[in-house]
């Protein structure tokens, strides 16, 4: 238990927050949240498609239609060319990225920093009905080896969340913790949230977590000694992810997979190749000076943290990975993974909406090849979703309906063995860094695990247009090793 001094400490700085909360209600509490969308709209997603985008879309859609009715089989085979083209780009842009993380040289470790020099390091914790994990949380988070008087941690709920704010004041909360309550409002975000907590930060970093993040205890001593050692223009450090329940069943496997694959090998060969990087949803940490600086998250990107890594680097700021692990609960259940993949089809969409507005000044921003490595890995990971069961179904097509179509098989079935193959290849490599052995020959079911990636996309389209701002939930806690 705290010493009396301490808890009367903590609950005087606690009525201080909520004074300054019912305070910042109003105007400013908006223009705090809703910085990105009041300074620079050009990057807020609170706008789903510009009036030219639209043109061009129905444009192209038009384009293809006609050529179908006027000459089928012209239009089939050049689907087919198109379809292998960009299948055998990517595979090539993928392989790249993954010989360059594969081989990119680990720095040593920083220098390790004492702890009376060691920066004040704020943590926030977004929850939304999680009450179910607050235990596991807390346990997580007094487990990080960190001076605690360095420590600023806050948990932030939704202000009607009754039940996780109740699991959060029962808690054995000490002078760390901080509750705070996001006073309603639109859109309900996750990001909207994070938002709000920045009015109330007291450290020089930040770190996000996710309720059921048990990162490796040493990660912010990590990060500390990695961003004094590195330039100020480098503003974020992404730790890499993946799961401590991976071993569950057949969805987590693949799942791991998946996440063994872009943490461990693609996200650094972006960074080696300085290619603007897409942030992953946890682990990231940041300067607090540049976060203000690109006026925080995204309320209106249900992917805030690839929007994020985006921003950072069309505005001069670096980002680099971190080699310490967070290991999250991956869903359990394929209809709770679809929700949750939908949404980040979504956001990814979203977020190449909003930077493809004005391509001319992303060229500027990003240069040629960040420009090109925008394309491949943004558009890319939504663009493979769509095309992938269009490229089945004109496969199957053309050999059940023996439709003439001038060679097109020929490609259809070589894009098909080839692209599959490779990638396959690429996911059963994956988790060799981490000699997780017993996954490597689930990467043979991974063209099922893609067609359950295109069904969470169709779906993501579709809100994309009917309710582009809605953030799905990933339930937590389900998993036997929770």
């Amino acid at each position: 238990m705290a010493p009396i001094s301490a808890r009367a400490d903590r609950k005087c700085l606690q009525n201080r927050y909520d004074a300054v909360e019912r305070h910042f209600r109003g105007r400013i509490l908006d223009e705090a949240v809703h910085g990105l969308e009041r300074f620079e709209p050009q990057f807020s997603a609170r706008r789903v498609i510009t009036r030219g985008q639209a043109r061009v879309l129905a444009s192209l859609a038009v384009a293809v239609g006609l050529a179908f009715v006027l000459a089928p089989s012209a239009a089939g085979t050049c689907i087919a060319d198109v379809l292998a083209a960009w299948f055998l780009t990517n595979a090539v842009f993928r392989g790249l990225l993954f010989a360059a993380g594969a081989t990119a040289r680990r720095d040593a470790a920083a220098p390790a920093i004492a702890d009376a020099d060691l920066p004040r390091y704020s943590i926030l914790v977004p929850l939304h009905h999680e009450a179910n994990i607050v235990p596991s949380l807390m346990c997580a988070l007094k487990a990080l080896d960190y001076p605690a008087d360095r420590l600023d941690i806050k948990l932030i709920a939704e202000a009607d969340d009754a039940e996780t704010i109740a699991a959060l004041q029962a808690a054995d909360l000490d002078a760390r913790f901080h509750l705070l309550r996001v006073p309603p409002g639109e859109p309900r975000t996750k990001p909207r949230a994070c938002n709000y907590a920045l009015l109330f930060l007291r450290g020089d970093l930040v770190v996000i977590y996710d309720a059921e993040d048990r990162p490796q205890t040493d990660q912010l001593r990590k990060a500390a000694a990695m961003f004094a050692a590195a330039p100020r223009e480098i503003a974020c450090l992404q730790a890499r992810l993946n799961f401590y329940n991976a071993k569950e069943n057949v969805l987590t496997r693949l799942f791991a997979l998946d996440y063994a694959l872009w943490f461990d090998y693609l996200l650094p060969g972006l960074e080696r190749f300085a290619i603007p990087m897409p942030l992953g949803g946890t682990s990231n940490h940041f300067r607090v000076e540049a976060l203000a600086a690109i006026h925080g998250w995204d309320p209106y990107n249900v992917t805030e943290d690839a929007d994020i890594g985006i921003r950072l680097a069309r505005q001069g700021f670096g980002v680099r990975t971190l080699d310490s692990t967070t290991f999250e609960e991956a869903p359990t259940r394929i209809g709770d993974w679809i929700k949750q993949r939908s949404r980040w089809q979504k956001g990814y969409m979203q977020t190449w909406l909003v930077h493809m507005r004005d391509p001319r000044q992303l060229l500027r921003n990003a240069g040629p090849r960040g420009f090109v490595g925008f394309q491949l890995f943004i558009g890319g990971t939504f663009v493979s979703a769509l095309l992938n069961p269009i490229l089945w179904a004109v496969t199957l097509a053309i050999f059940l309906l023996h439709a003439p179509m001038l060679g097109a098989e020929h490609v259809c079935l070589s894009c098909l063995a080839i692209g599959n193959g490779f990638f396959v290849a690429l996911a059963m490599l994956g988790p060799l860094r981490r000699k997780w052995y017993a996954l490597v020959a689930f990467g043979l079911l991974v063209p099922f695990y893609w067609g359950f990636i295109s069904i969470a996309f169709y779906r993501a389209l579709g809100q994309l247009v009917s309710k582009p701002f809605h953030w799905e939930k990933t339930r937590h806690g389900t998993s036997r090793f929770a």
